[in-house]
Order: structure tokens, then C-alpha cells, then sequence
């Protein structure tokens, strides 16, 4: 064989080893797209969610069902009992009532007992309305009108006593509320009455309730305090005892002759219209007495 034969040849057999190879790979890439055909979307198993976003999920769906209890506030009633003792018990009174007005509130009573005597001077009694913001301000400021002899607190709690008189209050409306639209269906004239009087009775009850419930809301808002204001009492001054003496004696029997002689002259003079009158009455017998004697004479002689 030439030189030329064999080159043909080399080029013959490249060419089939080359075409042998491309139907390789396209057999492979047909099984592959085959199978991946086979093994599809449908095939495949599920993807497991990640934790993550699976757990964040259940978080935000329990936030979403959990009820959030929001207690309500107390409902307190606060007094207080104050006794001072003071020099004024007049200014201190006005500066205590000065007080409770500039803290929000007002006095409520007020009563002064008047002095008995010199040494016994009068007293006040208060009762001051103040608002629950400034009641332990305004407190202080009383304390220190005069000097604090007692001072007592007392703090009720009446917060159930208050839901039960809204939940009360609401029944009722919702009572009256059911009662009037049977009353738009009452058929009868004594159904009619029927529940007209139960209107009436409900409503009284209503009226009732939302009385005591003013009440509470008043009692709850403003605190009270009870006010004694007493009087500086002065002590009487003591008598200093001196020895006994010349000079005491004189001045004791001085004394006594004063008053001796202030007995006898209220005496003297508590007889003097007696002494006159029996003066009086004794010259006029005394003249009647001497011209009967010269009458008996004058007959005598004659």
C-alpha cells in the first residue's frame, strides 16, 4: 500500500471512531432526560419545611389566639382621722380649707365648739373632701398646721363591690331594654299592664343601683379627712406661798378689819331706814305723851 492508501485509511478510521463517540453521548443524554422524565415533579419526594420558618408560623398563629387578661384598676375608699393642737385655731381652719381647695377639693363640715371659760378656749372640727391624686400631699401639708397629736388611716377596698354594682347596673338596662320591646308585642291589655309594671320595678331597681353607684364612684375619687383642731391651752399661774410673819400678820389683821368694817356698814346701812322710822314714830308718842300730861295738870289746877 502507498503512502497516500494509508493516509486514507488513518482518515476513514478517524471518521467512525469520532461518529462512534457522538452516538455515545447522545445514547447517555437520552437515558438521562429519560429517567428525569420518569422521576418528575410527581415522583419526587416532598420537601421537608425548614424549622425555622415552620416553627415562626406556629408562633404567630398562637399570638394571634391568646387573650390578654388586663386587670382593672382597684377601687379604694381612703379617710383619715387628723387631731392637732394649735396656737389659732381659727386661721388654722381657714389655711386647712385653703388646702383641700387648692389639692382639688373642698370641705365637706365644719364645726366650732365655742370657749367655755377663760382658760378654755374653742376648738374646730373638719371634714375635707380630697381628690385621690393629692391626698398624701394635701396630708402632709395638714400635719404640719399645728402640733400632730394623732393621725390615723384607714384604706377600703371596694373593687369587687364596685364590678358588682356595673354588672348589676347592666343586667338591669338589659332587662328594661327585653321588657319594652315585649311590650311593642303585648296583645292584651293586661299583658300590657303586666309588663308595664315590671318596667316600673326594674327601673327602680335601676335607679337604685346607679344611686349606690355614684356613690362609690364619689367615695372612690375623693378621700376623706377628719379634722380636730384644738387650742393651745395656757396653764393657770400658781400662787407662790410665803412664810408667816410680822408682816403678814398685819396685812391678815388689815384685812379683817376691812372687812369687819364693810360688814358693819352694809349692816348700818341695811337698818337705817328701821333706826329712822323708830325715831320718828318715838318723837311722835314722845309729844303726844307730854301734852296729855299738861292737860291733866290744867284740869287739875283749875
Amino acid at each position: 500500500m502507498n503512502t497516500a492508501g494509508k493516509a486514507r485509511g488513518i482518515a476513514i478510521g478517524a471518521a467512525a471512531l469520532l461518529a462512534g463517540s457522538v452516538l455515545l453521548s447522545a445514547c447517555g443524554g437520552a437515558g438521562n432526560s429519560a429517567s428525569s422524565a420518569a422521576n418528575g415533579p410527581e415522583s419526587r419526594p416532598a420537601a421537608m419545611p425548614e424549622y425555622g420558618a415552620d416553627h415562626g408560623a406556629a408562633g404567630a398563629a398562637g399570638a394571634a389566639t391568646t387573650v390578654k387578661i388586663v386587670p382593672s384598676p382597684q377601687s379604694l375608699i381612703e379617710t383619715a382621722s387628723l387631731t392637732l393642737r394649735t396656737a389659732d385655731v381659727r386661721a388654722a381652719a381657714a389655711r386647712a380649707a385653703a388646702i383641700a381647695v387648692k389639692a382639688g377639693g373642698y370641705t365637706a363640715g365644719e364645726h366650732a365648739i365655742a370657749a367655755t371659760g377663760r382658760h378654755e378656749p374653742g376648738q374646730v372640727s373638719l371634714t375635707l373632701k380630697i381628690p385621690e391624686a393629692g391626698y398624701q400631699a394635701a396630708l402632709t401639708q395638714l400635719a404640719g398646721l399645728g402640733k400632730e397629736l394623732s393621725l390615723s388611716q384607714q384604706t377600703r377596698d371596694v373593687t369587687q363591690q364596685v364590678a358588682d354594682v356595673g354588672s348589676r347596673v347592666t343586667s338591669a338596662q338589659d332587662a328594661i331594654s327585653s321588657l319594652r320591646a315585649l311590650l311593642r308585642r303585648a296583645g292584651s291589655v293586661s299583658g300590657l299592664l303586666s309588663v308595664q309594671d315590671q318596667i316600673n320595678s326594674e327601673e327602680s331597681t335601676l335607679e337604685a343601683l346607679l344611686a349606690e353607684q355614684r356613690s362609690l364612684s364619689h367615695q372612690t375619687s375623693y378621700a376623706t379627712v377628719s379634722m380636730l383642731l384644738l387650742p393651745v391651752v395656757h396653764a393657770r399661774p400658781r400662787k407662790v406661798a410665803t412664810a408667816p410673819g410680822f408682816g403678814k400678820g398685819l396685812t391678815g389683821g388689815w384685812h379683817a378689819l376691812r372687812l369687819a368694817a364693810s360688814w358693819l356698814a352694809t349692816a348700818l346701812g341695811a337698818a337705817l331706814p328701821f333706826i329712822v322710822l323708830a325715831v320718828v314714830l318715838g318723837g311722835i308718842g314722845y309729844l303726844a305723851r307730854r301734852r296729855l300730861v299738861r292737860r291733866r295738870a290744867s284740869q287739875s289746877a283749875g
